[in-house]
Order: C-alpha cells, then sequence, then structure tokens
C-alpha cells in the first residue's frame, strides 16, 4: 500500500470516530498504542480560550509520542466566531464547535474540557474580556478542571504577561491558569467543590511559545531559551503510517465551521514551552523528568505492572486475544488497591483493553431516533465475544430507570447473541445541551450541578450497562443507547437517541418586521414529537399587540408529522419591539420550545431546545428598488432579513454570472466573507465591476484580511481594525451624504441595540475616491474611519462595509435594517 492510500484509508479509520455514537473498532496497532499508554501515568492539560487555539501538534506530541494522558481546556465554546459551513450563529454554534473539538480530540488522542464561559466576541484586553465574564466562576472551572483532571503538567497557549497585544480572551484564559496552579492545591479556595474532588497541586507550569510571540525568527532566534523546553514535534509514528504534524493535521481540520481545513505536513518541527511556575525538569528532553510515571506511582501499583509491562514488551499483534487473562488478572489486581484517581482512569483503559483485544462487541440501539418522556420503546441488544474466552452476561441494567434485567448467557466464540426488551421510561428529561438548559447571559452559561461543568457534552438520555463474568472477573460496560439504520446511498449509520417534548413549536422567521400598522400573516410549524398529538396553539405578544385568531386547534396523526398553524398579527401603531411566542397546550401540558436539528456529515446530529420564539419590530421604514441579488459568503441570514423588508432576494450562481444576468437587480449585495471563500469570485470581479459602473449599486460586507483579494475599483487596504463595543460611540463624518439620508434618515439612536460588536476588518487605508462615512473607536483607541465607505464609479456606487450587518439584522436591531435599506437604495 503506498503512503496516498495509507493516508486515506487512516483518515476514514479517524472520520469514522466522530460519526454519531458509531461503536470503536480497534485493530491490533491500536490497541498497542492504547496498552503503551496504560502502562504512562502522567497528565497534561493545555489550557486556552476558543476552539481554534488549540495547538493540535503539541496534543497529538504528548498524547501519541510522550503516551501521557492530555487534556485541552477551552474555555469557551467558540460561539462568538463566524460560521463558514452554515447560518448557525451564537449558541448553536457553540454547539457546533464543541463536536468539532471533541472531533480532533478523537483524531489526535485528548480529551476535552471547558469552562462556562460564553464567547461573546472579540475582546481587547482582559480588563474588557472579565468586565463581562464572572473572574470568579471562571477561575472557579480552571481550579475545577485542575482539580479534576489532576495533571503534572499545564501548559497554556498565550502569554500571562502581555495584557492587550492579543484578544482579549486569549490573555484571560493564560492569567486564570497561572492563578488556578496553586490554588487548586489550597483547601480555602472554593471549598464546595471538595465534596466532589480533591486538592491537587501540579508539578510545573509552561507557556507554548514560539517566534511568533517574539516579532520575528530573528528575535526568537537571538532570545535566552535557558527557561524553555524544545521538542521535534515531527515524530513519524510507524504504527499509523502517519507524522505527528500529519496527525495535527488532520485533527485541526476537523474545525469545518471556521474554516481550518489544511493540508497535512510532514518532517521534523521544532516547539517550544517556556517555563513559568513549579519545578523545573533537569533533562530537558523529558517533560516528565522527576515525575513518577509508572505503576510505582499508585501505592500497591508494582503489581499491576508487574502484569502489564510484559505484555507491552511481548504484545501479539496477530492473536491480541492471547493477552485477555493477564489484563483480566490485572484489572482484579488493581481493583484491589484503595481508591483514587489513577485507579480510576486506568480501570476504565483496561476495562476498553479487554474488550477490544477479546474482540468483545457490545451494543444496544433502538428502532427509532427519538421518543418522548414517559413513552414505552423496544431496546435491541447485540453481544458478540470474538475469542476463546470465557464469558458469561450476567445482567443488563438500563439507565435511568434502573431496571436490571438477570441474563446469565455464555458468549461462546464467535456466536452472535441478540435478544430484545421492552423499556418504559419514566420523566426523564429532554435532550439539550446542558449548558443551554438554563437561562444565560452574554459572558455566561449557568450549570446548576457542578459535575456537569467542564463536561464537553452531556451523558446520553438512555444508557444499557452490560455486566460479564470474563475469567472470574465481573466488568461492566455501559453503551449509550443509539439509533441504527442504513441508506442505500450511505450504507450504515448511526444517530444520538434523543428525548424530545410531545409537541415543539417553530416560528417561520426570528424577526418579523412590521413597515406600518397593518396586519402580517405569521406562521408557526407545530411538530409532533409522538403519534397521534392535538391541543391549542396560541400567540403570547407584546403589549399593544394582537393575533387573529388568539388560539388555534392542531391535531396530528403521525410523530415527525408538521402542521402549519397561521396567525394574522397586528402590531402598535407606533414603533415598538418585542418578542412573540408561541405556545401549545396538549392533554394539560404547555409547550413552550423549538427542536433545532443541526446536522452536518463531520460531527454527529444534534438535537437542540430553544424557546420558541420570534422578535417584532413595528418599524417605520422605507426602501427603493424591489429586487436583490446576493452572493452568499460563508453563510449568514442577510438574505431572509431582506425578504423581511419587503426585497426579493435572489441567490446568485457565481458559475454563471454574468453582467446581462445583473442587469435585472436594483443591487446586488456580496455576503461575508466571501472573497475569502469564494475563490471563483475573483474572476467574476469584473461583471460586478461592470454592473456598478452602468449604474449599479454593489454592497460589499466584510471580509477577513488574509488570502483575500477583494479588488475595488480603487485602492483599499483591509486590516484588522474592529470596534467590540456594540454600544461604542458613532459618528456621523458626512452628515449630509445620500446614504444617511434617504430614503431613511440616519441619527444617533439607529446605533442603539447593536449586539456583540459595532464591526471587524475594516480597512485603514484608501484612495480619495472612497468617502468614509462614520467614525468609532473603543475605549482608549483612534477614531476607526473605515467601517463604511462609499465610492463613485461610472454611474454607480461600489460600497465596503466592516459593520456587522450579519449580526444585526437577524438580531431584528431596527437602526441596521434602515441603514441597509439606505445602502441598497442609493442612488
Amino acid at each position: 500500500m503506498n503512503k496516498k492510500a495509507l493516508l486515506l484509508g487512516m483518515l476514514c479509520l479517524l472520520q469514522a470516530s466522530v460519526f454519531a455514537q458509531k461503536p470503536s473498532k480497534l485493530n491490533s496497532n491500536q490497541i498497542y498504542e492504547k496498552l503503551q499508554k496504560l502502562n504512562f501515568l502522567g497528565s497534561a492539560l493545555y489550557i486556552a480560550a476558543h476552539p481554534d487555539d488549540e495547538n493540535t501538534r503539541l496534543i497529538a506530541y504528548l498524547a501519541n509520542k510522550v503516551k501521557a494522558r492530555t487534556a485541552y481546556l477551552s474555555l469557551t465554546r467558540g460561539d462568538g466566531g463566524q460560521n463558514l459551513i452554515g447560518s448557525e450563529i451564537r449558541e448553536l454554534l457553540g454547539v457546533i464547535r464543541t463536536q468539532e473539538l471533541l472531533a480532533a480530540r478523537g483524531v489526535d488522542g485528548g480529551e476535552q474540557r471547558f469552562s462556562r464561559a460564553n464567547d461573546f466576541g472579540y475582546s481587547k484586553h482582559p480588563d474588557e474580556t472579565l468586565e463581562i465574564w464572572d473572574k470568579k466562576k471562571v477561575l472557579a472551572d480552571v481550579v475545577w478542571a485542575i482539580r479534576t483532571f489532576k495533571p503534572d503538567v499545564i501548559i497554556n497557549r498565550f502569554d500571562h504577561r502581555t495584557p492587550g497585544t492579543t484578544h482579549g480572551h486569549h490573555t484571560t484564559s493564560a492569567m486564570l491558569s497561572v492563578a488556578a496552579f496553586d490554588m487548586a492545591a489550597d483547601k480555602s479556595k472554593y471549598p464546595e467543590q471538595l465534596n466532589l474532588t480533591s486538592t491537587w497541586q501540579p508539578e510545573r507550569l509552561f507557556f507554548n511559545t514560539s517566534w511568533w510571540f517574539y516579532g520575528s525568527r530573528k528575535n526568537f532566534e537571538k532570545a535566552d531559551k535557558s527557561a524553555m523546553l524544545r521538542f521535534d514535534i515531527g515524530t513519524y509514528y510507524p504504527l499509523k503510517g502517519l507524522s505527528n504534524n500529519e496527525v495535527a493535521a488532520i485533527a485541526s481540520s476537523q474545525h469545518l465551521c471556521q474554516g481550518f481545513g489544511r493540508l497535512t505536513r510532514r518532517g521534523s518541527e521544532e516547539e517550544y514551552i517556556e517555563h513559568l511556575k513549579g519545578s523545573f525538569p533537569e533533562d530537558k528532553n523529558n517533560l516528565f523528568d522527576g515525575i513518577d510515571t509508572t505503576w510505582n506511582r499508585i501505592k500497591g501499583g508494582s503489581a499491576v505492572g508487574e502484569i502489564l509491562y510484559p505484555i507491552a514488551d511481548n504484545f501479539d499483534f496477530v492473536h491480541p486475544e492471547k493477552h485477555v487473562s493477564a489484563l483480566v488478572k490485572a484489572y482484579g489486581v488493581l481493583q484491589d488497591l484503595p481508591d483514587g484517581h489513577w485507579k480510576r482512569v486506568k480501570s476504565k483503559e483496561l476495562k476498553e483493553l479487554i474488550a477490544a483485544c477479546a474482540g468483545l462487541y457490545l451494543e444496544a440501539t433502538a428502532g427509532t431516533s427519538s421518543t418522548t418522556p414517559n413513552s414505552t420503546i423496544t431496546m435491541n441488544a447485540e453481544l458478540v465475544n470474538r475469542s476463546t474466552t470465557p464469558m458469561r452476561l450476567k445482567t443488563v441494567t438500563i439507565a435511568p430507570t434502573g431496571t436490571t434485567l438477570n441474563k446469565d448467557i455464555v458468549l461462546e466464540n464467535n456466536r452472535r447473541i441478540n435478544f430484545k426488551e421492552t423499556i418504559k421510561l419514566g420523566a426523564i428529561p429532554y435532550s439539550n445541551p446542558y449548558w443551554l438548559n438554563a437561562p444565560w447571559s452574554l459572558g455566561m452559561y449557568e450549570v446548576p450541578r457542578q459535575e456537569d461543568i467542564g463536561k464537553p457534552e452531556n451523558d446520553r438520555p438512555v444508557q444499557v450497562s452490560f455486566t460479564l463474568e470474563i475469567g472470574k472477573q465481573l466488568l461492566t460496560y455501559t453503551k449509550d443507547l443509539v439509533y441504527r439504520y442504513s441508506r442505500r446511498d450511505k450504507g450504515e449509520l448511526y444517530e444520538p437517541f434523543e428525548i424530545v417534548p410531545a409537541v415543539t413549536t417553530h416560528i417561520e422567521n426570528k424577526v418579523i418586521l412590521f413597515s406600518d400598522a397593518s396586519e402580517q400573516s405569521v406562521s408557526v410549524d407545530v411538530r409532533a414529537g409522538a403519534n397521534k398529538v392535538s391541543g391549542e396553539l396560541e400567540l403570547d405578544l407584546p403589549k399593544g399587540w394582537k393575533a387573529s385568531p388568539e388560539k388555534v386547534k392542531f391535531a396530528i396523526a403521525n410523530k415527525g408529522e408538521v402542521q402549519k398553524v397561521t396567525f394574522q398579527v397586528t402590531p402598535t401603531k407606533n414603533q415598538s419591539e418585542g418578542w412573540i411566542r408561541a405556545i401549545a397546550k396538549s392533554e394539560g401540558k404547555t409547550y413552550d420550545k423549538e427542536l433545532v436539528s443541526i446536522a452536518y456529515e463531520h460531527i454527529p446530529k444534534q438535537t437542540v431546545l430553544l424557546d420558541s420564539k420570534a422578535k417584532v419590530v413595528r418599524l417605520d421604514i422605507h426602501k427603493e428598488g424591489k429586487r436583490i441579488g446576493y452572493i452568499q459568503g460563508s453563510g449568514d441570514a442577510v438574505p431572509e432579513s431582506l425578504r423581511q423588508i419587503g426585497y426579493t432576494v435572489d441567490l446568485l450562481d457565481l458559475p454563471s454570472l454574468n453582467t446581462e444576468m445583473l442587469v435585472k437587480f436594483d443591487a446586488v449585495v456580496v455576503g461575508i466573507r466571501a472573497y475569502n471563500t469564494k475563490k471563483e469570485l475573483k474572476f467574476k470581479q469584473k461583471f460586478l465591476l461592470e454592473y456598478v459602473k452602468n449604474g449599479g449599486n454593489l454592497v460589499v460586507q466584510y471580509n477577513t484580511n488574509r488570502r483575500v483579494d477583494v479588488m475595488p475599483p480603487y485602492r483599499m487596504q483591509l486590516s484588522r481594525d474592529r470596534v467590540t463595543d456594540e454600544q461604542a460611540r458613532v459618528t456621523l463624518l458626512a452628515k449630509e451624504h445620500p446614504v444617511l439620508q434617504f430614503p431613511n434618515k440616519i441619527a444617533d439612536k439607529d446605533f442603539d441595540g447593536w449586539v456583540q460588536e459595532r464591526g471587524l476588518y475594516f480597512p485603514n487605508s484608501w484612495s480619495r475616491e472612497f468617502q468614509p462615512i462614520l467614525a468609532m473607536n473603543d475605549k482608549g483607541e483612534t477614531p476607526k474611519k473605515g467601517s463604511l465607505l462609499i465610492a463613485k464609479y461610472g454611474k454607480g456606487n461600489y460600497i465596503y462595509t466592516g459593520l456587522s450587518f450579519f449580526r444585526e439584522l437577524p438580531a431584528g436591531v431596527p437602526g441596521a435594517y434602515k441603514l441597509f435599506a439606505n445602502l441598497l437604495s442609493l442612488k
């Protein structure tokens, strides 16, 4: 097999592990690697702020070369970023990025942790960050991560000594890590945690430095490296057929919504970490020097090591089942040792190895992907012992019902055992990301249970535990109940099994604008989570708003079907805004949630329950023109927002774009990051400029300043300038410019109520043909005048804006709608 084919095979193997709930099936190489890791009792915790901050090269190196138990603590779930693959933003984007992080860890061998911090968007200084995050709570979460994971070594991605030089979240993550390093060992700090864990003092703390932090490679070459450790993280893994850098690239490429797909790399590459606190290793080639990482670390653990080390030294790749009895013996010896952290960690690893060596297959599936609380389901179990090791299934326990079924079935070599059980579920909670169950703030998620804090995702709602007698040892394996099915064009597929409400609703438009006092139709989809659902639906409206009829009956025969209900909603006469909520009542219960399914092929299907609501805005807004052409960029909801104010919006197909097809549009809008993500756009730029030259209106929304050639008709230089304070004062530089006068007069109050930021990636240099319209700046900074630039080109207008319309319009910000309508109406 050539290297290209081997890499492709490895990619398929790695990607298979991230598909929803697909069971793990280890080959002999993977078993051997896990056996090596079993015999290393050391751990490292990598800490940063966002899903894209982790250094997958170093995480992969620590997990695969050093064999350390390695975790990445990301303070946030990346909720405040942009989405290159879809329209999900904010909390839904955080759900996607959580799963992409888990997919990355499934590739590089690490584990994943989080804090309760909400990624509210870019900040320029830790002071700004900690005005929005609750410092005490986020610091508590870092301490909790250290106390529960118990790392010997902590590595910070960022430098705590340089506030204001990078994203405020970045520096804050390092500052909190430095503070937590000692606090985790102090019983007086967050003592409430000690009911569930114990104090812990890590051995040493490092900063993952590089030439980038020194400004240039030349500066870094001159730097004093006496306090640094250096690693060649380009090591090659023959058992994988991949180098560490290839593994790291595949891991980071799981971050698809952030556009992190990249080429794999090979060859020697250096990585540096700078010592900050704790002991310094005498052997600078060994991060764990001076730390006992053998089985002697556990009191009585040498007896376990005496069994396991020879297995690793003499592993039989052809017949790994030969080692099952010795592994079971080691497990029994380990269980006789006093309880402790490493006993718990290694017991779990040992059980996995026993199952893998025996070719033990255990699976629990349901015939459907979801059900409702208090329902009855059928569980299908499959068990296969593909070894000669004697095994007997003793019991099967269903959680959360607590039902235990006595089985006493012998698992003969390679004989499949199948059975079905009917399970009566009680008042089981709905499936939903745990951090989204309680109302959250701009800066923090609320997590009531301490033991949930930091977990990447929920425990699955239904779990099946198989207790087997292997040799003379009882071992329990817990499997999530999953939905398994096949499609002719996809083959075997898995989905998580979910608990959903009997009724969920969805208001068709998340922002509904009323340009006058006339009534509008508001459509609500009612979805059945079970068969034979009926009831009444009503709208909870802001004061002064009315709906007709007040209530509508619904009746749905089959689970999964949707009934559309329409109300006529009349707004207030004067300008106002608020929320409408869909309230369904069925069989004495009230349902007010919307079910959101997130389905991408690179992550498991996600089910999220959000409040079923929509923002309504009574706004006096005027517009010119009727038809808009829109070139999608990295995914946004702006087209739907423009339809809300009465425009017909056509999504343009780039391959067929030409001058003739553009003539019919009153304006053309280029979506966010389109020039970053649509490489063919530069070949179509001549048609767009020709459209402007002939009298058209072209609105180009923000692009990053990396790997982009925006190609306006005149000189313009993109930068990283941004204004992160959504309340920053806005100065109208060109008060008499038509864009601020027609058809809506723009005033200071139109910049009230903006969300997350003013804008980003503003140009900082442009030719005299461009006229800056607005000025704004964050605290302590000079005014930024590049948020909105307009240039006459021929008979038309070329408009470039870094204002965050992609956030403001879906959030129903009235002033943003008025200003965008003016951009489209410019003459």
